[in-house]
């Protein structure tokens, strides 16, 4: 962590916090998720190192580029590509809400990222405004691996109710 400047917190999450931070060798923006508890929590442990396989495996561009992951004093950091704003501040922002061209534009987006999923084997499980990334160029990220799942030959594993968003998620 000693080669990022913390500038803010961006969000907060059931199992960190995002910060959003500058790279001093670089000057480089990127947000870092930082677990709240240390590696020696199970929980923890399992779906960061589930959200790192399948970031490694997704590389596409409207899935949020993992840059790196690491480890200092128990705790466990990913580091992202900074990201400006996700879709539910937007939506806030515009309480009658966006023009039929924009959703469009996002949607389709989306759509290309969650197929990208799907050839990979992956399945999201947890696609909410908060996990839709806007940049100001207008590309839409999917983002927040953390309770995805990878299946083969049409089986998905099973499913744990202590992880993440509770029993309404997906199969």
């Amino acid at each position: 962590m000693n080669k990022y400047e913390v500038l803010g917190i961006v969000g907060e999450g059931a199992y960190g916090v995002v910060l959003k931070c500058r790279n001093k060798d670089n000057s480089e923006i990127v947000a870092i998720k930082k677990f709240k508890e240390s590696e020696d929590d199970e929980i923890v442990r399992k779906t960061t190192l589930r959200e790192v396989k399948v970031l490694r495996m997704l590389r596409q561009r409207n899935i949020v580029h993992l840059m790196e992951a690491f480890r200092r004093k128990g705790k466990l950091y990913l580091v992202f590509e900074y990201v400006e704003k996700n879709l539910l501040e937007v939506l806030e922002e515009k309480p009658n809400g966006l023009t039929s061209d924009l959703v469009r534009r996002y949607i389709y987006q989306l759509c290309r990222a969650i197929n990208f999923c799907h050839q990979n084997n992956v399945i999201h499980r947890d696609i909410k405004p908060e996990n839709i990334l806007l940049g100001n160029d207008g590309r839409v990220y999917l983002s927040d691996f953390g309770v995805s799942k990878m299946f083969n030959k049409g089986q998905v594993e099973e499913v744990q109710e202590t992880e993440g968003t509770p029993s309404f998620l997906a199969p």
